[in-house]
């Protein structure tokens, strides 16, 4: 199955110099748990509820002065829409990610790809293997 086929989109990112309020204000708005962030127009990380969680309000940082740019994940791990279903998984379940920022021919940000996506759009065959590379993430 193509990626294009199970993604949300459109999806959202914010400016590595956006503050984790509104990072999360986005966040509930939307109802999600994962924004990418960019700068200078190219994705370099992505900020999750667990990191806002993890090194901001764990570590004392104040949400309304703290950064994107401060605690996202660095790096960014993406698919094409090129690419399969089954592609990502593998690559979900070798970096051991829940999510992955989908781009298109352009390397322009078209959407997200999620476990649950890939669960609600595949077949048996496709969920379990969501479900054991969930269950190996935490094991």
């Amino acid at each position: 199955m193509d990626i294009s086929n199970a993604m949300h989109g459109p999806a959202d990112w914010v400016q590595a110099d956006a503050l984790i309020s509104d990072v999360a204000g986005l966040m509930q708005k939307d109802d999600i748990g994962a924004v990418p962030v960019g700068k200078d127009d190219k994705l370099v990380g992505m900020i999750t509820d667990r990191d806002i969680a993890l090194r901001v309000v764990a570590a004392g940082l104040d949400p309304k002065t703290a950064t994107a740019e401060q605690v996202m994940t660095k790096g960014i791990v993406y698919c094409r829409t090129t690419e399969t279903v089954e592609d990502a998984i593998h690559l979900m379940d070798q970096k051991k990610i829940r999510r992955l920022p989908v781009l298109n021919e352009k390397k322009r940000l078209v959407g997200m790809l999620s476990l649950g996506d890939i669960a609600h759009a595949g077949s048996r065959d496709l969920s379990g293997e969501v479900l054991q590379a969930v269950a190996d993430h935490h094991s």
